[in-house]
């Protein structure tokens, strides 16, 4: 695709509702320099520096989609506390609409909270402690986020699931919205789902997985391991059995390939010195979803998500692909 037409879609993608279902996070980070050994214990010490937050997990993905000029509503639930505020004030700070935001007394908010050692350039993580309660949501909370989620979508372009495997988005709550979304009749539904619940998106637009995660989620190795014949075999089956229109398999420095009902494209990746991959599928999803709502094909909504993907590894942490960033990567 050449630069002046990503330049005329990325246009439009302004002013875009897109719903945004799923795994809210907060990502937190500890900033530091490691200085010795504990004595206590044969771990590193890390004398810290700073301490940074973000939206994480699916409201990352809204962030990523507000960073492209769309407009964003979130569906999901938080804990009743201080985590979950900020995370609420976060979003709406952003400009993202939390109408679908749900506060539960007896699931906290999930965090992740990662030490990081060393200058920039090569700063390295050190531990990564997770606080989360997973499993399904009590049916009173599905049942309202069903209903929160399928009245906004009335007024929605595309509907994305950012499907983490946490519980917010059970089989019943992922059906009822894709039903919602096909009544309205023009919302576009993509999903970035973990390999336990990929069969939960039958007749979504796309649906994205990485390769481990093909893998996984079509039992085999032939997606990580195999060949180029056994890797496109694997994957026109597992569109096939998913029940999806079209498969997109993330393929890290070798791009991706789409996997359609006609058939499968092969789609390299941007030449672009990788600094960070956090992050890449969500701007990979957003910028893809974009495109579709946008009126683009699904090949050059493709490209678009592929560039997003490339420009933010460039970053460093959980970061946001900018436009110009992204048309960028089409030449000059």
């Amino acid at each position: 695709m050449k630069r002046s037409e990503a330049d005329a879609i990325l246009d439009r993608f302004a002013g875009k509702r897109v719903l945004v279902a799923g795994d809210l996070m907060v990502d937190e980070y500890i900033w530091g320099h490691v200085g010795r050994v504990s004595p206590e214990a044969p771990v590193l010490v890390v004398d810290a520096q700073k301490e940074s937050f973000v939206p994480g997990g699916a409201a990352n993905v809204a962030n990523q989609l507000r960073a492209l000029q769309a407009t964003v509503v979130v569906a999901g639930v938080i804990g009743e506390d201080d985590a979950g505020a900020r995370l609420r004030e976060s979003l709406e700070s952003l400009g993202i609409e939390t109408d679908a935001l749900i506060e539960s007394h007896d699931r906290p908010t999930t965090r992740k909270t990662r030490v990081v050692a060393g200058a920039q350039q090569n700063a390295q993580q050190i531990v990564r402690v997770d606080r989360e309660r997973r499993g399904p949501l009590p049916d009173a909370v599905a049942e309202r986020l069903i209903a929160d989620a399928s009245r906004l979508l009335t007024d929605c372009d595309a509907l994305l699931f950012s499907d983490y495997d946490k519980g917010v988005l059970g089989r019943a709550t992922v059906r009822a919205l894709v039903q919602a979304a096909r009544s309205v009749g023009s919302v576009v539904v993509t999903a970035n789902p973990k390999p336990p619940s990929a069969r939960f998106y039958e007749d979504a637009d796309v649906i994205t997985l990485n390769k481990f995660e093909a893998d996984q989620a079509a039992g085999t190795t032939r997606f990580e391991d195999g060949t180029e014949e056994s890797f496109h075999a694997a994957g026109v089956r597992l569109r096939e059995s998913l029940g999806v229109r079209n498969l997109l398999v993330t393929r890290s420095s070798d791009g991706l390939t789409v996997f359609r009902p006609d058939g499968f494209t092969d789609v390299p990746a941007h030449r672009v010195e990788v600094f960070d991959g956090t992050g890449a599928g969500d701007s990979t999803i957003a910028a893809l979803t974009l495109g579709l709502a946008a009126g683009a094909t699904l090949m050059e909504a493709v490209a678009l998500g592929n560039a997003a993907g490339g420009a933010v590894v460039r970053k460093a942490g959980v970061a946001a692909a900018s436009r110009d960033e992204i048309v960028t990567l089409f030449g000059p």
